[in-house]
């Protein structure tokens, strides 16, 4: 399935126990919490555990598509649980990119290539990556043809986009409201079809069905309550 819908807080919940289960869960306990806030744990907070869902899917696709040794960069990669549960996955050949200044502060600064760089326009070389994922990313100072032009150049024939992103089925309307100094977008259904439709240009298209229906609204922030959804393309041209 190309486009998966996050349906309740169950699934979260579901998502976080098997990532524990594989040992790749970087979510701290509220005892470790408590310590960072004393500034009695070094290091830095890793994941959000409402991020469970859409990390856990892309793990799970990853282990059935490609293999362990596949360059994979991670665009927004800083402080995101899916880049370190790639590495505690077996994962050899892994990039980040990100603009923030703190990237240096990342787990496994030695087995990891971290890289700072605006991931719209990266200094990567062309059909550098077998695989690109996005966790809760592209809906932050959104520029689909900018987007999709990069992914496309940096992808080898036959890789993967898997992006995560806000979504509800008819449009919130988010005017006003920033994050990361960004304009921030709740995806709506009609919004994601026009981001598609635009992706088939640059020879990305869904690998396979797209199912858009919602159930519940299990995520709040900004005054707003919506969902994520989960996206694969592939790049056959």
């Amino acid at each position: 399935m190309a486009l998966k819908v996050l349906q309740d807080k169950v699934q979260i919940n579901q998502a976080r126990l098997k990532l524990l289960n594989r040992k790749v869960s970087f979510i701290e306990s509220p005892g470790q919490s408590l310590l960072r806030k004393l500034k009695l744990k070094p290091g830095m907070a890793i994941g959000d555990k409402v991020k469970s869902w859409d990390v856990f899917l892309s793990l799970d696709f990853l282990d059935s598509h490609i293999s362990n040794n596949a360059p994979i960069l991670d665009i927004g990669c800083y402080a995101s649980e899916l880049i370190v549960a790639l590495h505690k996955s077996g994962y050899s050949n892994l990039t980040g990119a990100d603009l923030n200044q703190k990237l240096s502060e990342m787990p496994y600064q030695n087995t990891i290539r971290y890289v700072t760089a605006d991931f719209m326009h990266t200094g990567f070389n062309d059909t550098s990556f077998q695989v690109i994922t996005s966790i809760s990313v592209i809906e932050h100072g959104f520029n689909g043809q900018r987007l999709l032009k990069e992914v496309s150049r940096l992808l080898k024939l036959g890789g993967y986009f898997i992006a995560s992103f806000d979504y509800w089925k008819e449009k919130i309307d988010t005017s006003g409201l920033q994050y990361f100094g960004l304009d921030w977008k709740i995806f709506s259904e009609e919004e994601i079809k026009s981001f598609v439709a635009d992706a088939a240009s640059y020879g990305l298209f869904p690998v396979g069905e797209m199912i858009y229906d919602v159930k519940d609204k299990p995520i709040a922030c900004g005054g707003k309550q919506y969902t994520f959804a989960w996206l694969v393309l592939t790049k056959l041209i």
